[in-house]
């Protein structure tokens, strides 16, 4: 074996190209410490148990030393070919490619540990998104983090480890270069490894125990940065387990109270009349979407921080909806649930996907009643194609352009503080009443999110945390509320407070309900008795829910149900993290995933229920997803397919 061994050895590494050695020995020691350094962050001691551990970091370092093939290939071509009469010159150009592969490492390093901390993940599609807003996302860390502190010890630590390097690899330079023939064909096999790499290495490898957390420590952050940049487009019906069409539209007409189809050319099983059970109530709405707004955070399930005082009086006040779930992670999802009630298929949020304009939509009712829909932002409306999906849905967008700057009392890079935000809401709306027009008006705020700043003097915490930024966002809330008190459309205006998802990014398994649940209140004194409803739903329930409080009637394509008259014989909540979508019902979550892959849980542990698991579970799952993909594919959402078809 030892002698098997040196024969790889003297063919991978020959002459100079030993130095490829000390590349590889040095790129797997400082993944091996972020991965330290990442399981210790997350503060669970049970993961340094050996039997825990010592599986992560092995799988990990094959995630690791394939990452180092694809940066090994010009280093090898360079030793392989470099003339022997300069190696003077040569010593000085390995100094500075490995002063820059030093410079990466570290800085990667710390970059994941940056994100671990924001997002409790390896990078992942946020990070392929926030390449494309550099400008919002290197602001955000420069006003959240100190960075000449953080850039100091990264350029300090990056020049201690070129010096750890450089004075192993130096002596090295001068060694016998050995045939040219030899040399050429270990370049040859160093050209080839990473295509093989590309090949043998699956992102599945490092899914090797039920605990999530565990599986992301054993990933690779160069592997898993690459992986989401592919993967951020996915087919549901190419990657993921399906049924046959007519099956998964039985299932799913099923789910909506509706016949199984029929026919040569059947109605889609989602596409139905909605009748309303008296009057329609010409009331204006206003739905605020607030920014990371964790149920956990309110009094009312549980919190005694007394963080939401002005939301927990109005959820007193109004119909609080206890268990309602988040679709997703991001922004971008939350808007996609509120405004198309659409499931979070998987890659992008529809925000973000081409040919995403013209989409029935909760905005499309609300004009076909005569309203305006109106989206209001605190930021630039650029950001996350905002801008480009509400104008091209019907909305008028109105942002962070439309506000004078002696109207600004605080802003960041994510946008003007919550209060700006409403005063410059309360402008709009009263500017459509004057009009005589009747408003839909989807309000969200940014106050919430890293660097938590905001205005001094509104409230008794701090500025720069967490819960700072969720009080502060409930003073605004109160203030705008107050304000509305005194206009003379308040009496005659619905008010729809819910998140647009948690802050919350660990949990037991990929999917844990607890990180999705999210509040919704509904408030209108005088319209709305005040209560509670403990049915489970999702986020794509809250439109037809608004419109059903309204007794709109109407020709739906929306994927939600009305929580208060369809809600409580269809419980259930879909939710997504990245490439894994799932499905909420009856106390397990069933887990879908690319390759035709899938997994039940229970969803209190995060492992397999005990007992019988219905099998109809995994149909309603496969079939909401399986249907809404194809339908936005082929264009059943569309805004002229639906005329066309009447």
């Amino acid at each position: 074996m030892a002698r098997f061994l040196r024969r790889i050895d003297s063919v991978l590494f020959p002459s100079r190209l030993a130095i490829l050695r000390e590349f590889f020995a040095v790129f797997l020691l400082v993944n091996a410490i972020v991965r330290l350094g990442l399981a210790a962050f997350n503060a669970e001691p049970s993961f340094f148990l050996p039997w825990r551990l010592l599986p992560a970091m092995a799988i990990g370092a094959v995630f690791d030393l394939g990452a180092a093939t694809f940066v090994a290939v010009p280093l090898a071509a360079l030793l392989a070919w470099w003339p022997e009469r300069y190696l003077g010159a040569l010593k000085g150009v390995l100094a500075a490619m490995f002063l820059l592969t030093s410079v990466v490492m570290v800085f990667v390093g710390a970059s994941e540990l940056v994100f671990w901390n924001e997002f409790a993940s390896r990078f992942n599609f946020i990070a392929v998104d926030y390449l494309v807003y550099t400008n919002e996302v290197i602001g955000n860390i420069r006003e959240s983090y100190n960075m000449p502190l953080l850039l100091s010890l990264v350029g300090g630590v990056s020049v201690l480890l070129w010096w750890a390097i450089f004075r192993r690899v130096a002596p090295r330079v001068a060694a016998p270069q050995g045939t040219l023939g030899v040399r050429s064909r270990a370049v040859a096999l160093w050209l080839l490894a990473p295509f093989l790499v590309f090949a043998g290495i699956d992102a599945r490898y490092k899914e090797f125990s039920a605990d999530a957390q565990l599986n992301e420590l054993a990933g690779d952050g160069y592997f898993d940065f690459f992986h989401a940049y592919r993967a951020n487009e996915l087919d549901y019906e190419r990657f993921y387990r399906t049924l046959p069409l007519e099956r998964s539209w039985r299932v799913l007409a099923r789910e909506f109270d509706r016949p199984p189809p029929s026919g040569a050319t059947p109605e889609p099983p989602f596409e139905r009349d909605i009748a309303g059970s008296g009057p329609e109530k010409r009331l204006n709405v206003v739905l605020i979407s607030v920014e990371a707004l964790s149920a956990d955070f309110m009094a009312a399930f549980g919190n005694g921080q007394g963080l939401t005082p002005r939301l927990d009086a109005l959820a007193r006040e109004g119909l609080l909806f206890t268990r309602l779930y988040a679709t997703g992670t991001r922004t971008a999802r939350g808007l996609e649930a509120l405004t198309l009630s659409y499931p979070p298929t998987p890659g992008y949020s529809i925000v973000k996907r081409p040919d995403n304009g013209g989409l029935f939509n909760l905005g499309e009712v609300f004009k076909q009643k005569g309203y305006e829909p109106l989206y209001l932002y605190g930021g630039y409306a650029y950001f996350d194609n905002m801008e480009a999906f509400f104008s091209g849905n019907g909305y008028t967008v109105v942002d962070r352009t439309a506000i004078g700057s002696g109207d600004i009392s605080f802003e960041n890079i994510w946008g003007v503080a919550d209060e700006d935000l409403f005063k410059m809401a309360t402008a709009q709306l009263d500017k459509r009443w004057a009009e005589h027009k009747l408003f839909f008006a989807h309000i969200m705020t940014v106050s919430n999110h890293r660097p938590f700043a905001y205005p001094a003097g509104r409230i008794d915490i701090p500025i720069g945390t967490r819960e700072g930024a969720v009080k502060y966002t409930d003073f605004a809330i109160g203030q705008f509320i107050d304000r509305a008190r005194a206009k003379p459309w308040f009496g005659r205006t619905l008010f729809a407070i819910v998140a647009d998802h948690t802050h919350k990014g660990r949990g037991h398994s990929e999917l844990p309900p607890e990180n999705y649940h999210i509040p919704l209140i509904v408030y209108s004194p005088g319209q709305v008795r005040p209560g509670r409803v403990d049915t489970l739903a999702s986020q794509i329930d809250v439109g037809p829910t608004l419109l059903g409080m309204l007794d709109f009637s109407y020709r739906s394509r929306f994927f939600g149900h009305d929580i208060l008259r369809e809600g409580a014989n269809h419980q259930r909540a879909l939710f997504a993290n990245y490439q894994t979508v799932g499905y909420y019902r009856d106390g397990v979550v069933v887990e879908l995933k690319p390759k035709q892959r899938y997994r039940i849980v229970d969803a209190a542990t995060g492992k397999a229920p005990g007992g019988d698991v219905r099998s109809d579970l995994l149909d309603e799952a496969i079939s909401y997803y399986q249907v809404a993909s194809r339908a936005y594919k082929t264009g059943q959402l569309k805004v002229i397919a639906h005329a066309a078809d009447r």
